[in-house]
């Protein structure tokens, strides 16, 4: 969440920061925040005194029942009593104002940094990069036009989605999916699931080698964590709840990996933490439907790895640029065609500061899928975790930057490589995969 302190001392960049991200009544809350915080201060400093007050008083006590002036010390117990219930009602007013910042401060999302574009949804992102043709800096995705040329040395096939592909070489099945479970939960069969096997291991030995420390975390968490990193309350609807013990099943591994260093001061000179963890990610996805969620394109399980930094905030934004190189890395190595995009305002997660999302380029549906999302969230997990670090020449304790970045997202990563390297004989395995799959072709 955002700070107290940047909210009072630089409200207008606030209002501002949260209207960029098309945050409704931004000055309204920001307001309701400032006044909560003063009722706060006003009780505080009421019990303070209050307090003050009776302690000096209760000395005064003693002294008088010694002198035998009785009278007066019973009169002085009253006055102590009066104070002590006024102090209670303070303590009270006081404990119910900062539950009631806490709670509003919960529910205004993270400022976006300056070099975020203005901008309402997904079409007005930026294009920076791509590998396809030439890209200006500020191209848009609405006047974003590629024809990429798809691998099968034969002009006149016709590429195949991947759902069908995975049913003619029998790959995935969904239909066995939601027999078992549900629509949004496929099975993988024979090369499909090693041809996902092998994506984990290749991401995972990519990231040891970048520098980051595998973890194996638990895929339910509690409610803590999901407070932690800013999913609870936003997203609790589209997060799995397992009522009778109150824990969530997490939708990326970002929530169990950041939350380890949730209530933890760190040394500056153990910073960046660089750490990698492959999960079963879970999202419910209320609401979703159409063209855009069949086969692979939208799920309520996946697998993904996850990349997690823990930075000072001098260093997070070199952090970031190293992140965003390493996922397009991977992109590079599966040879798939991608582009990068820096979102708009109001495209943004609530949490993020700055997110750049890498999408593939499906030929057979003649659209862009969104594989990663890598964000900076500059202070504002750290601030909900209580996750700080202590300087390493005057001991002060500051709040840590935290990022997290996909690197990668399978379904979509998947379902690129099945339809952009499809063949009349078969389906490509890229160069790179061919060491952990034990194949080179999925026929």
């Amino acid at each position: 969440m955002l700070t107290l302190n940047l909210i009072k001392e630089d409200t207008e960049k606030v209002i501002k920061g949260l209207e960029k991200k098309h945050f409704k009544d931004a000055k309204e809350a920001i307001e309701n925040v400032l006044a909560t915080d003063k009722r706060r201060r006003e009780a505080q400093q009421k019990m303070d005194a209050t307090k003050a007050e009776s302690n000096q008083l209760s000395k005064q006590i003693g002294m008088l029942m010694k002198e035998g002036k009785r009278d007066e010390a019973n009169d002085i117990k009253n006055k102590v009593g009066e104070l002590k219930a006024t102090e209670k009602a303070m303590k009270e007013a006081m404990e119910n104002a900062e539950a009631e910042l806490t709670t509003l401060l919960c529910q205004i999302p993270n400022i976006p940094y300056e070099e975020v574009p203005e901008g309402v949804a997904a079409e007005d992102n930026h294009v920076v990069k791509s590998n396809l043709c030439d890209c200006k800096e500020g191209d848009t995705v609405g006047n974003w036009s590629v024809n990429p040329s798809l691998a099968v040395g034969d002009a006149g096939y016709t590429p195949l989605p991947h759902w069908e592909l995975a049913k003619k070489y029998n790959l995935i099945d969904f239909d066995l999916g939601v027999k078992i479970t549900g629509a949004g939960f496929p099975v993988y069969i024979g090369k499909g699931a090693r041809l996902q096997r092998a994506l984990i291991n290749f991401f995972l030995d990519e990231a040891r080698k970048s520098g980051y420390t595998e973890i194996m975390p638990p895929t339910v968490v509690n409610a803590a964590s999901g407070y932690g990193t800013g999913q609870l309350p936003d997203k609790e609807g589209q997060m799995y709840h397992c009522d009778l013990d109150d824990l969530y099943l997490i939708p990326t591994a970002e929530v169990p990996v950041t939350n380890i260093y949730r209530d933890v001061i760190l040394d500056e000179k153990d910073l960046p933490i660089k750490n990698c963890a492959y999960t079963e990610c879970f999202r419910r996805e209320a609401g979703s439907y159409g063209k855009d969620v069949r086969g692979l394109n939208r799920l309520h399980e996946f697998s993904k790895i996850e990349i997690v930094r823990i930075d000072t905030p001098e260093h997070s934004k070199e952090s970031h640029k190293e992140m965003l190189e390493h996922v397009e890395g991977l992109l590079k190595k599966l040879e798939l065609p991608y582009r990068i995009l820096l979102l708009c305002g109001g495209d943004q997660s609530f949490t993020s500061a700055i997110c750049y999302d890498f999408e593939v380029y499906s030929e057979a549906q003649k659209r862009w899928l969104e594989v990663s999302s890598v964000s900076n969230f500059d202070t504002y997990q750290a601030n909900r975790l209580k996750c700080r670090y202590r300087h390493a020449e005057d001991k002060k304790i500051e709040l840590c930057h935290t990022l997290n970045g996909s690197a990668l997202a399978l379904p979509r990563i998947v379902a690129a490589i099945i339809e952009n390297n499809q063949t009349p004989e078969g389906i490509r395995v890229p160069k790179v995969l061919v060491p952990y799959c034990g194949f080179e072709m999925m026929d």
